[in-house]
């Protein structure tokens, strides 16, 4: 009955939707006050009845309800309670009603919070978010319905993949959702907007703290799903340029942008157009990741890859958003006024070019992932396009935008000079680049372009180190009225300080796991040691145990460095009886330089085992500076100026109803930021669970050709991870592909004879380097082209500024002459 009740309820928001999606624009174009408060009320309502929904389906999993076909094929009775819950979003349609859910939550948090949004504007914003509410909760009943009954229910379930049950998945969908579906309400303050006409900086004011919330939800979901990657797949990696992947980052980059450029609409009330343009582009990202993963068209270990019909009718969505939207935006783009002046050297200007070099870092993201897709549709041919496509094109990209970083906070607003900026900072430049140099010697050169990548992240955690401390004004002030003042400091510029030092330890963090890590992998018998690292791991012995649903072995590592002993890992291989599956679980002693990082496999039969062995610098970084970074975002929240909540003033609310009050919003964002904050960290500290297998059968006996097998096979591609090579992945294909390396190598072929041999069934995609053919000169043009296009855009933009400052005579904008005009005939107020 409580299943009913839930497909009943999944129905009324249906039906809720639809009237949320009509009546109140019929208000709006009417100027009827009750059709327009509609609003507020079916939104409340909608998520109401979409939670019960969802409780329904939970509770189906806590119950192990067989007789519900998601139940049945996604969830078994020997589960642990923690994994039957997260098996809700565990599986295609679940998942899909989380979706809806953050959607509502999304609509009634705006319907309870946006009392200072005027009433009509409201209207529109929950209308055209009651609209995305309406193509999904249609495409859920109709194709993925997630409470339907099975006529002959199973005893037992056929449990979960035990890849996903750990605790990274069952907090990765919720935030990453957070994120993707949050910034529906950037799309729907837009398509507002363009609907209304109005474009000023108070529609900025009103739209900011929901793309922070969304910001800080979708960097704290990318960072749980890296983490996830990284122990879980069991080779130490931590991001596959996946395009499932590329599909949560693509959104992430131009919402940094909207981010910024928002700041710009609402201080500065300019680059309005380009604000609109980029809430509806980041959405429409979304919605085209949502496509990539449910549609089929992708092989990806974090695909749901259901069948092409239903990635149809998601096609169909994606289309009328993507293309009504932008038509709109087409239409009403001439209608859209310049805004307020400013100089090339300024903050402003600053902000642009981030703005432009993300956008087009996005791009070129946005081309690797799905011109294989167009191509294969187009003309039948695969192309393989990896990680050496993306780190070429994308990090040139993303280096300025972390260099600028630096320096943005230091630009005055309209117009900036920049001798006295460089003489505040030319100092501290100077410092990193002698440290870079001094780097570089001690490593001997050999790997300059990470300690490049090293002075970046530590330029902009200076910069912003300095930016803070020249605000309390210590060296002016003296230390204990400079403390006083950084305490008293706005929120907003502790969210910026937060933000920007989280992303420059994320860049330490990645330029140290990317270009100072080492790694051993064999077969390791009792009381023998492995050296990496610099750290000597000795396997001590294998013993049985048993968990809730499944048996392992739990291996005892000893760890010790210069002869004193360090730590113990115990990594473990586990057996799923119900899944029929083998994983590993990753152990992992995470010290502040780095990680160390053990895996064992499958026994080789003559009392040894495979053993994997990592050191992994800096790793933990990577992950410790995005939460800082979302952290900085949600305690943005909390500052006065952008409270959600914040009261109507008399006579501007056009019959808004009463909101909470300053106090309970403000407290609510600090409890929301102190919460993420929280989870993040104890998530991340969390022992880490499971990594796929290793198997013992692989290994050549003469050391020699092994070697050369794997010198061979890191540059094969798995086929079915895509983006790793057959020696990082652990699919069976994957298995397979090694085996018949390791073959021929046996048989006497040298490397190109094998790599000729192993295209010729798989053909030039199974190459992680593949030769360059003309169909891959448009995917490498692709990304200069983009940037090309950037900067003509900005060269756009700056010229329009300068024929409007001729045009009027000075640097003042249309709002800033007029007042002068009050004054000079006398009238001051």
């Amino acid at each position: 009955m409580i299943v009913e009740f839930g497909h009943f309820a999944l129905c009324l928001a249906f039906v809720v939707a639809l009237a949320q999606a009509v009546v109140p624009l019929i208000g709006v174009a009417r100027g009827h006050a009750g059709a327009m408060q509609l609003a507020d009320k079916a939104a409340e309502i909608q998520f109401l009845a979409i939670a019960a929904a969802f409780a329904a389906l939970t509770w189906a999993y806590v119950q192990s309800d067989f007789s519900v076909a998601t139940v049945a094929a996604n969830s078994h009775s020997t589960k642990p309670l923690i994994y039957k819950i997260s098996g809700v979003w565990a599986n295609h349609e679940g998942s899909m009603l989380l979706w809806v859910l953050m959607l509502a939550l999304f609509g009634a948090l705006i319907a309870l919070f946006g009392g200072n949004i005027p009433t009509s504007m409201r209207a529109r914003v929950l209308s055209v978010q009651a609209m995305i509410g309406v193509g999904f909760l249609a495409f859920i009943l109709i194709t993925s319905n997630p409470f339907l009954r099975l006529a002959n229910p199973p005893i037992d379930g056929r449990g979960m993949n035990p890849l996903l049950q750990d605790p990274g998945i069952a907090f990765h969908p919720p935030f990453l959702y957070l994120g993707y579906v949050g910034f529906s309400t950037a799309f729907s303050f837009a398509v507002g907007a363009l609907l209304a006409g109005r474009i000023d900086p108070s529609w900025a004011r009103w739209m900011r703290p929901w793309i922070l919330i969304a910001w800080a939800g979708l960097t704290l979901g990318i960072a749980l799903g890296s983490w996830w990657a990284y122990y879980e797949l069991g080779w130490g990696g931590f991001w596959f340029w996946d395009p499932v992947e590329n599909a949560s980052f693509m959104p992430w980059l131009l919402g940094t942008a909207l981010l910024h450029s928002a700041i710009v609409a609402e201080k500065r009330d300019a680059l309005q157009k380009w604000t609109i343009l980029l809430a509806i582009l980041t959405f429409s990202l979304s919605l085209i990741g949502t496509f990539l993963v449910r549609s089929g068209v992708l092989s990806s270990v974090h695909a749901f890859a259901e069948d092409p019909e239903r990635g149809v009718f998601i096609l169909a969505l994606l289309a009328l958003a993507i293309g009504g939207s932008l038509g709109l935006f087409a239409y009403r783009a001439s209608e859209i006024r310049g805004g307020g002046l400013f100089q090339p050297i300024s903050r402003e200007g600053g902000l642009l070019l981030n703005n432009l070099l993300l956008a087009a870092a996005c791009g070129a993201v946005f081309i690797g992932t799905l011109y294989p897709l167009f191509l294969e549709m187009a003309t039948g041919a695969k192309i393989s396009v990896g990680a050496p496509f993306f780190n070429l094109t994308f990090v040139p990209m993303f280096v300025p935008v972390a260099f600028v970083a630096g320096i943005g906070p230091f630009l005055t607003w309209k117009r900036a000079d920049l001798r006295p900026l460089a003489q505040r900072l030319g100092a501290l430049l100077c410092l990193v680049v002698i440290g870079a140099i001094v780097v570089a010697l001690l490593d001997g050169f050999r790997k300059p372009f990470g300690v490049a990548a090293l002075a970046v992240g530590v330029w902009l955690l200076l910069a912003t180190l300095f930016d803070l401390f020249s605000r309390a004004g210590f060296m002016k002030v003296g230390v204990l009225t400079g403390l006083r003042r950084l305490i008293g400091l706005p929120r907003t510029a502790w969210g910026l300080f937060f933000g920007h030092a989280g992303l420059a330890i994320a860049i330490c963090g990645i330029a140290l796991v990317s270009t100072w890590s080492e790694e051993a992998i064999q077969v390791q018998r009792p009381n023998e040691t492995v050296s990496v690292g610099g750290y000597d791991f000795t396997l001590l012995g294998v013993k049985n145990a048993s968990g809730p649903n499944y048996r392992s072995e739990i291996a005892t590592i000893e760890v010790a460095r210069h002869g004193e002993i360090g730590g113990v890992l115990r990594p473990e291989r586990r057996w799923y009886p119900v899944e029929a599956k083998s994983t590993t679980e990753a152990a992992i002693d995470t010290r502040w330089h780095g990680d160390l990082y053990a895996v064992i496999g499958e026994p080789d039969g003559k009392g040894g085992f495979v053993t994997r062995y990592y050191y992994n610098a800096g790793v933990a970084w990577m992950w410790f500076g995005a939460v800082l970074m979302a952290f900085g975002g949600l305690i943005s929240l909390t500052d006065r100026r952008l409270r959600v909540g914040a009261p109507s003033r008399p006579g501007t609310g056009q019959g808004a109803r009463p909101k909470l009050g300053r106090r309970k919003a403000r407290a609510a964002a600090a409890a929301t930021a102190l919460a993420a904050l929280a989870i993040g960290l104890a998530v991340l500290a969390a022992p880490p669970a499971n990594a796929a297998g290793l198997q013992a059968d692989e290994f050549l006996a003469d050391p020699k050709l092994e070697e050369k097998a794997r010198e061979i096979g890191t540059e094969l591609r798995c086929l079915v991870c895509q983006n790793q090579s057959i020696f990082d992945s652990n699919a069976t294909l994957a298995h397979d592909l090694r085996m018949l390396v390791r073959e021929r190598v046996k048989a006497g072929d040298d490397a190109d004879s094998v790599k000729q041999y192993v295209v010729a069934r798989y053909g030039d995609y199974v190459l992680l380097r593949p030769p360059v053919k003309p169909l891959t000169y448009v995917l490498w043009l692709a990304p200069v082209l983009f940037l090309v296009l950037a900067l003509f855009l900005g060269h756009r933009v700056l010229s329009a500024q300068k024929r409007r400052a001729g045009a009027s005579g000075s640097g003042l904008s249309d709002v800033e002459r007029a007042r002068a005009q009050k004054i000079l005939k006398g009238d001051a107020a």
